[in-house]
């Protein structure tokens, strides 16, 4: 039981259904169906009735999502299982002075030079990414920024703090300040 619940507990910060809780969900609703019958037998009232429809609806549902969940998981992973099984190792590099981003453009217009597969006579233009700026701009200054000044005395710590301005006139100023830019 102990080993349950700190599985449990374990689940719940593990993206996705996990088994342990799904355990926990499904016991949770036949819990919860056993006592709206109990409830529905001692009062005979429609309500616990249409709980229990509900209840059912929405246990039936969180098992239907697990099941899709873990279904595209799994096609998920043979995809990637595919690509790597598909992709043929990659030859060690012999020039270290390359970056990453480099490697992998030097790679990919090679790639496309042998898919297109050109006559010999015709060349190839090869494609350099453009030049980023690096030209950074100050942002707009948009107005003075002004401490607020409290004019009561600090309140001892029993009390709670009520600022001498309200909200509306704090509103006042703002449209205030806007009329006149």
């Amino acid at each position: 039981m102990a080993s349950f619940i700190e599985g449990l507990w374990e689940s719940i910060f593990t993206p996705g259904p996990t088994p342990t809780l799904l355990v926990a969900t499904n016991a949770t609703f036949a819990a919860l169906q056993v006592v709206l019958a109990a409830l529905l037998l001692a009062t005979y009232s429609i309500h616990f009735f249409v709980l229990s429809v509900l209840c059912g609806g929405l246990w039936a549902a969180i098992n239907w999502f697990a099941r899709e969940l873990k279904a595209h998981q799994q096609q998920e992973e043979e995809k990637k299982r595919r690509a790597l099984a598909a992709r043929p190792p990659a030859p060690p590099s012999s020039d270290d002075s390359e970056t990453e981003v480099e490697a992998a453009t030097n790679k990919s217009t090679a790639s496309l030079h042998k898919r297109a597969s050109p006559p010999a006579a015709a060349a190839v233009p090869v494609v350099k990414p453009a030049a980023v700026s690096t030209v950074v701009e100050p942002a707009e200054t948009q107005g003075e920024l002004k401490q607020r000044v409290i004019e009561e005395p600090l309140p001892s710590p029993g009390q709670g703090h009520k600022s001498s301005v309200s909200t509306e006139d704090e509103w006042e100023k703002v449209s205030e300040n806007e009329k006149e830019k």
